[in-house]
Order: structure tokens, then C-alpha cells, then sequence
């Protein structure tokens, strides 16, 4: 006899395939792995490798972005007081990248041949395009002729509103001073820093007291080119500093959804001065004007084939980006369209190594990395969900950079302009919601932090990993013996997704399991002991 349970008992049941990726996430495992084919050049063998996704958002994959995270936290600590300079050595270039960097000489040589005798170069340029591509693709930084289009200057001048900076001279050096004690022991303190950007308006529990006189159009572009304005803070602090000041920095929201820094410094200044520095640090915006709109509603340009936009009324052809800036160099009364500054808000902490403090930064920097800006608005808040909602209407009509469709609202050709162009439906990351106007890097990390890249650091933490259960790393004895390659949705022998996860879970069970013991042993416990602490500690977390 078969028993019928109730459909809304059923409903209530949990699905299966829900379950397998909570248990998932449990142990660390990838919910959306990439399938990949991996040969054995050597045996012929073919087998299914799942790739971790490397999400670095929680909303996509909890298991990859903690993992990222913690990461991002060991590259931190690392770094942060180093004692010793670091070296960094630039790889030898490989026979493969010489081979190009040769053909593209003689690409230059037979394009100057054909210029010379007076013949068409088109197909040289383009083949010359192709080719820096490929170099930079090989692991080559920078062109091999520099700079092809001449750089913009302006004035260095000043503001007459901002403060001068003193300038110190600069010492080859990554390390701050180091203070002795009246008992002799050596100090090497370093810096956390917090800037913010300045007030729109007053706000109660992050939202707005008056919307109204809310300035969500000054809001918006501090948001877009706070990136910018984060290298300014970084140049003038190494020009006060006398030093190659290195640092880890994070960006993160407010509850009032405006970005503000984090920013772990090594070596140590006077609060004075970094506060000085901060009120000193602007960043111009030498843009075309963006205030007066121009084509609105239905009335937009039109895309001619070969002339680019032109008005809808007259046929007129609009101003490309290039002649906009080339009008706005030629005009003396030019003002930038827009000035981004610090707000008054600052904290500056001075932290030493080892200490409570310094781990309980790295913590707060890494702590909402998992999540985008866009999730500080909880979106049950009635009044957080209409402040990020009007946050997002007025970046919907701003420019977010010189190739966005919205220049086309003001009259102006995007760089780089194409068919299909329309203003507010932008697809860059600043338009998101879940962006909320700052399409930068989440993580800074200067060049000399830890010596390392971050994919260096990775290998370490898989290194010890592999040795600390007796793991062999094929791949490493010999890089070329497998060849990998995508895996289509057409073959069959690619298992379902939860019996992969599945597999997956085991493996790291015995991973689990393997840890359990050599941390037993290191401790000079039983097993049994160990899991009954374990056990107990899982206890207390429910």
C-alpha cells in the first residue's frame, strides 16, 4: 500500500537539488562549477575536472567567494609589515614573446616601405593592431612603440581652493620608520585608514531626511570617478610620506550607499598630515559638458554609416569625442565638469604587527567583499529601497565614461561610437543597480605589497595544503603532459551537476578527515577527542 501524502505536506518538503548544495557550501565546494576535459598527453587518459567558478560574490557562490576572501585576508596580512624590502625581478621574456616582439619590427619595417614608395598601409595597420594585441596577450606589459596617440596635458596648477602639499625627498624605500622603545625594543608601527566623501544632504538610519534636497546628481558622479580620486590620495601621500608608500585597500558602502575607503598603509605618518593630505586631494573631471540636455525622448540622433550621429532635424554631423575635448583645450574659460573631493570624515589608526588590532582590521577590510555595493540597501526598508532606486535614476542619464551612449544626450559622439547607441541604456557596470555608480576595483593592492601576486598567493595556500595531506601535484613534475579543453553540452559522459557536487563533497570529507588527524597529532589528542570538540563546537554555533 502506497501512502499518498498531502500536496501541501509536499510542497513544504525541501527539493533535492537544494539540499546537495547546501551541503555544499557546508564543505566549501563550488555550486557552479565549470566542467572542463583533461587529456593525458602521455596515457591517452580522459577524465571531467570540475573548475571552480571563482565568484567572488556570495550571491553567486557562497564556497568561492569565502574562499576568495580568505585569500584576499592572508595577502593582506602578508604585506602589511614586512621588515625586509621587497624584491620583485622581471621575468626573462620567453622565446615565443621574442618571436613576436621580432615580427613586429619587421611588420614596422615593411609598413615604413610601403609609406615611403607611396603605397596604401591599411592592411600593415590593421596586421600591426592584431599583433600588439597578441603581444600584450603573450604576458608583455605596455606597447612596444609607447604611447600611439599623444596624451592630453593640462595645467598643473593648483586649485585656489585646496591647500598646498610639502614635498619631501623621495627615498628608495617600501618600509616606514621604525621608533625604539626607552627599553630598547623596535617598533615598525603602520597605518588604517577610513576616508569617506562628503555629505549630499542629511540622512537618518542611511536614508535621506529629505529627499528632495538630497543631491543625488553630486552623489552620483563622486560615485563614478571615486576611483580617481583614491590615485590622487595615493600620489600625494607618497609625495608627503618620502617613501614608495604600499598599500592594501578595500572599497566598500555606507549605509547611506556612498562609497568610502579602507586602506591598510605600511609605514606610519602623523594623523596631522594624512589629514592634510586628505583635504588637499581633489580630482578634476575634464570632460564636456554634460548639464544642458540636448536630444531627449524620441528625439534622438540618427547613425549615418559614414558620417556617425547626426541630428535628426538638420542632418548635421555632432561633434566627435575628440573635437569635444579639442574645444574644450581651445577655451580659456573652461571649467571641468565636475570636482571630486574627501569629506571630513575621517579615522586614521596607528596599528603594530601581531597585534589584536591589526587582525581585527584585516577582518573589517575583508568583511563585506563578499557582497556587492548594491546590497548595503536592505531591500525590506521601504526607504533604503526608494533611496537606492533614485541613486540609480540619476546615474541612469550620467556619463560613466568617454564611450557611454549617454553623451549622445548632450549632443556629443562617444568615443568610439556605433550603431545602436542609445542614451540611459548604457550596459556599463556603473548603470547596475548592484554597483550603484562605482565600476572600479573592489581590492587596490600596490604593486610592492607582498611581493607576491595574488595568484602566487594562491599556490601557497594549495602548496601547503597538498603537503599537509600527502598529496602529489602531478602537474607539477611536468606543466605540459595535460591539455585541457571546454567540455560542450552535447557529451554525454559529463555527469549531472549534483552527482559532481556529490563527488565533490566526498572528496573534501576525506580532506576534512586527513586535517582532523595531523591537527590531533600536532596537539597530542586523540581523534576521538578532537571530534568530540568538534562536536561541541558545532553545538554552541546552533
Amino acid at each position: 500500500m502506497t501512502l499518498q501524502v498531502p500536496r501541501s505536506v509536499r510542497q513544504a518538503m525541501p527539493l533535492a537539488r537544494e539540499v546537495v548544495e547546501h551541503i555544499a557550501i557546508d564543505y566549501g565546494v563550488c555550486i557552479r562549477p565549470v566542467p572542463m576535459r583533461r587529456i593525458d598527453t602521455h596515457t591517452g587518459k580522459s577524465e571531467i575536472i570540475d573548475v571552480p567558478c571563482g565568484a567572488t560574490l556570495e550571491t553567486v557562490c557562497p564556497s568561492c567567494a569565502k574562499r576568495n576572501r580568505q585569500l584576499r585576508m592572508a595577502q593582506c596580512r602578508e604585506g602589511w609589515h614586512l621588515e625586509t624590502e621587497p624584491v620583485i625581478t622581471p621575468n626573462q621574456p620567453s622565446e615565443h614573446q621574442r618571436h613576436l616582439v621580432e615580427l613586429r619590427a619587421d611588420l614596422q619595417a615593411w609598413r615604413d616601405a610601403a609609406q615611403a614608395a607611396g603605397e596604401p598601409t591599411e592592411d600593415f595597420d590593421g596586421a600591426i593592431t592584431d599583433l600588439d594585441a597578441e603581444i600584450n596577450a603573450a604576458g608583455l606589459r605596455g606597447n612596444v612603440l609607447g604611447r600611439s596617440v599623444p596624451k592630453r596635458t593640462r595645467s598643473t596648477r593648483r586649485r585656489q581652493d585646496a591647500p598646498d602639499l610639502p614635498k619631501r625627498k623621495r627615498a628608495s624605500t617600501t618600509l616606514g620608520r621604525t621608533f625604539t622603545a626607552p627599553d630598547g625594543k623596535v617598533y615598525r608601527p603602520s597605518m588604517f585608514i577610513t576616508l569617506t566623501l562628503p555629505s549630499y544632504g542629511r540622512v537618518r538610519d542611511g536614508v535621506p531626511v529629505d529627499p528632495e534636497e538630497y543631491d543625488y546628481a553630486r552623489a552620483a558622479r563622486d560615485a563614478l570617478h571615486f576611483s580617481k580620486l583614491i590615485d590622487r590620495f595615493v600620489q600625494n601621500l607618497r609625495r608627503v610620506a618620502g617613501y614608495d608608500v604600499q598599500y592594501f585597500a578595500t572599497v566598500e558602502p555606507q549605509r547611506r550607499l556612498a562609497p568610502h575607503l579602507h586602506m591598510a598603509v605600511r609605514g606610519t605618518l602623523p594623523r596631522a598630515e594624512i589629514r592634510q593630505i586628505a583635504a588637499a586631494t581633489y580630482h578634476q573631471v575634464w570632460w564636456p559638458a554634460a548639464d544642458r540636455v540636448v536630444y531627449d525622448g524620441d528625439h534622438l540622433p540618427v547613425w549615418d554609416e559614414k558620417a556617425g550621429y547626426v541630428d535628426p532635424d538638420t542632418g548635421e554631423v555632432l561633434p566627435t569625442w575628440d573635437q569635444a575635448l579639442d574645444a574644450l583645450d581651445a577655451d580659456p574659460d573652461a571649467k571641468p565638469l565636475h570636482v571630486i573631493r574627501f569629506g571630513p570624515q575621517m579615522d586614521v589608526q596607528g596599528v603594530l604587527a601581531g597585534s589584536k588590532d591589526a587582525d581585527q582590521c584585516i577582518r573589517y577590510l575583508s568583511k563585506y567583499l563578499t557582497k556587492s555595493i548594491g546590497d548595503a540597501a536592505n531591500p525590506a526598508d521601504a526607504a533604503q529601497a526608494e533611496h537606492a532606486a533614485r541613486l540609480v535614476e540619476a546615474l541612469r542619464y550620467e556619463p560613466c565614461s568617454p564611450s557611454c551612449p549617454n553623451w549622445l544626450r548632450y549632443g556629443i559622439q562617444p568615443k568610439n561610437a556605433r550603431a545602436g547607441m542609445r542614451p540611459g541604456c548604457c550596459r556599463g557596470k556603473a548603470h547596475k543597480p548592484e554597483h550603484l555608480g562605482y565600476a572600479g576595483r573592489r581590492v587596490l593592492v600596490s604593486r610592492k605589497w607582498s611581493n607576491k601576486t595574488l595568484a602566487e598567493h594562491r599556490q601557497d595556500r594549495r602548496a601547503w595544503v597538498l603537503e599537509a595531506l600527502g598529496l602529489s601535484e602531478e602537474e607539477a613534475a611536468d606543466p605540459h603532459r595535460y591539455t585541457w579543453r571546454p567540455v560542450s553540452r552535447n557529451e554525454r559522459d559529463v555527469p549531472p551537476l549534483a552527482v559532481r557536487l556529490l563527488r565533490a563533497v566526498a572528496e573534501r570529507q576525506r580532506w576534512r578527515a586527513a586535517m582532523q588527524r595531523l591537527q590531533a597529532r600536532a596537539e597530542g589528542r586523540t581523534l576521538q577527542d578532537l571530534s568530540a570538540t568538534s562536536a561541541a563546537d558545532r553545538g554552541r554555533a546552533a
